[in-house]
């Protein structure tokens, strides 16, 4: 039962990833434009900027927009170092992301991945609603009680997490027929970002992998709108709306929905050089760049002679 656990966790690592995992290609236009600053003029447009940049498949101003260029210049190298992955971290499972790309770019993966599916989950409706319901109660549990969360991420995800569960119970992962299609899709479009390795992270950097991951983030979100989640639908229900504002600070009211549910939470937003920033982003960011590199992984190790 825990390998099967694990294997459904990271089968809705998957699934999630279209959540934020986004960006925009360019449109072809080669007139030279003046570019805004980073950040947002008003406290509530750090939220609606952001918004957008995910709605228009855009990651790379996501974190563009999320910081101020210093720390964005850090965290450039952060990655290059293999420090962090920020903001792809930013997702559910978004750690995972490097091993998910890994797996699905493998020659043959689709005859094996479907093949996998087939014996854990095809049809398997009951085991996979009650195994969804407890990925949704621990990861629940976690959030409130565990992790660098601060009050309003608490409260925030916490919501996520319900919408999420009751979609998952609801949804047709068990369809061996969505399976055929969606992983096809999926595999074709990893091996298009070329970036099937941790070094291949570090080597492209972090505006030109975030580039890359277009058509991968769009695969998933033509995959989770196949299991009746629409992201798009529910980043265009966004209402932004200023709370209070003392100085530089200011809290801000956000209100969509995701998964045919209601999302209300309050995030907190600061102000950096006469620029909007949204407090738990760019608190991240920073820890991030004060990160440590990861030790390699097991087999990956140099040999001497």
């Amino acid at each position: 039962m825990r390998h099967r656990f694990r294997r459904l966790a990271f089968s809705a690592a998957l699934l999630l990833l279209a959540c934020t995992a986004c960006q925009r290609q360019p449109d072809g236009n080669t007139t030279t434009t003046t570019q805004p600053p980073p950040g947002a003029e008003r406290p509530a447009q750090a939220v609606t900027q952001l918004t957008r940049h995910l709605r228009d498949n855009d990651l790379a101003a996501f974190a563009r927009d999320a910081v101020p260029p210093a720390v964005h210049a850090q965290l450039e190298t952060a990655w290059r170092e293999g420090r962090t992955r920020w903001p792809l971290d930013e997702l559910p499972l978004g750690e995972r992301i490097p091993q998910l790309l890994a797996t699905l770019s493998k020659p043959g993966s689709e005859t094996s991945l479907r093949a996998d599916f087939n014996r854990q989950f095809a049809h398997a409706d009951a085991e996979l609603k009650s195994t969804a319901a407890t990925l949704g109660l621990f990861t629940a549990q976690y959030v409130r009680n565990e992790g660098d969360f601060s009050e309003s991420e608490r409260e925030h995800y916490s919501q996520l997490i319900v919408a999420a569960t009751r979609w998952a119970q609801a949804a047709p992962l068990s369809d061996p027929e969505r399976a055929k299609t969606a992983i096809p899709l999926l595999a074709a479009t990893a091996r298009k970002t070329g970036l099937s390795t941790e070094a291949d992270f570090a080597r492209l950097g972090m505006q030109d992998s975030l580039r890359r991951l277009t058509e991968f983030s769009r695969a998933c979100k033509q995959v989770l709108t196949s299991y009746g989640l629409d992201i798009d639908a529910g980043l265009d229900t966004l209402d932004a709306s200023l709370q209070s504002q003392t100085g530089d600070t200011a809290q801000i009211r956000m209100r969509y929905h995701f998964a045919g549910q209601p999302i209300d939470a309050v995030v907190g937003v600061e102000r950096i050089d006469g620029r909007w920033y949204v407090s738990d982003f760019l608190r991240h960011a920073k820890a991030a760049i004060a990160a440590t590199a990861p030790p390699p992984a097991a087999g990956t190790a140099k040999t001497s002679g």
